[in-house]
């Protein structure tokens, strides 16, 4: 999951400032992480600490409650970096309930999720878990489950025609367009149908992890969002993220963020 939050990272200071085209310069001194890393981070931490139980309804309600506990406990670990305003009235009222939201934000911190999980059957489920505490709409919870199976079967080496059959046939995205096609008109959308299809069209057209994130960045929109989508599933296929990439951003984290990412990465052996 390292991947998303590089993607986030880099695509920090275009979010605002779209720029169309790959030729950009990847890191300046407003580069920073955002809510999509904390939250992406934040849902590492839940997949490290939930507890396996015989008991599939014990473990449902307690695997959704620790998703709620760890998204609630990060954001209040790390203010001001990006939430939403609906985002930010969950976290300060304790609810146990989502609120209807189909935005991306399911989407972009559920890459963990196709990292640890071992079967698709899983991976479905626990992405489903982690939306629904927030993200309990059809096309919300679609949208995470779509990015976690991308990286899920990107980890397990299936070929980027296999992938992309499948969440078009799974999930009735339409990945037939071309990047070409969708950047002139593309303008901000943060729903989970305006953006994630873009991000995983970005990451079938890329050649490389770079070259992922730098196709992510040049659709525009919301742009450190459709980077972090894209750079988890990059990262689950091309299983390399270029050494300078990934310095850069540890300048930027903390020790905390840091210490998840490596507890994560050790533990479901993942290499960068």
């Amino acid at each position: 999951m390292l991947g998303a939050v590089v993607g986030d990272v880099i695509g920090s200071v275009f979010e605002w400032h779209n720029n169309k085209s790959t030729d950009i310069k990847l890191f300046d001194r407003f580069t920073r992480f955002t809510d999509d890393t904390v939250l992406t981070i934040a849902i590492a931490d839940a997949v490290l600490s939930k507890k396996k139980n015989s008991n599939w309804l014990i473990d449902y309600y307690y695997g959704q409650k620790l998703y709620a506990n760890k998204l609630r406990q990060y954001a209040k670990w790390y203010p001001g970096v990006g939430y939403g305003q609906k985002f930010e009235e969950w976290v300060a009222n304790n609810s146990s309930k989502g609120y209807r939201s189909y935005g991306n934000g399911s989407a972009m911190r559920v890459s963990p999720i196709g990292f640890a999980y071992d079967s698709l059957e899983e991976v479905l489920r626990e992405s489903k878990r982690s939306a629904l505490v927030t993200h309990n709409h059809k096309q919300g919870i679609v949208g995470a489950q779509a990015v976690a199976c991308a990286v899920f079967l990107a980890r397990k080496n299936h070929s980027k025609t296999e992938i992309q059959d499948f969440i078009m046939d799974k999930f009735r995205y339409n990945l037939n367009q071309k990047l070409d096609e969708i950047r002139p008109k593309y303008a901000f959308d943060s729903s989970c149908q305006g953006s994630v299809p873009q991000a995983i069209i970005a990451f079938l057209e890329s050649s490389n992890f770079e070259d992922a994130i730098r196709k992510a960045i040049s659709i525009g929109g919301d742009s450190d969002t459709i980077a972090c989508i894209t750079g988890g599933i990059a990262q689950a296929f091309y299983k390399r993220i270029p050494n300078n990439l990934v310095s850069e951003v540890m300048l930027r984290l903390d020790y905390k963020l840091k210490e998840i990412i490596a507890l994560f990465n050790t533990k479901y052996n993942i290499k960068h």
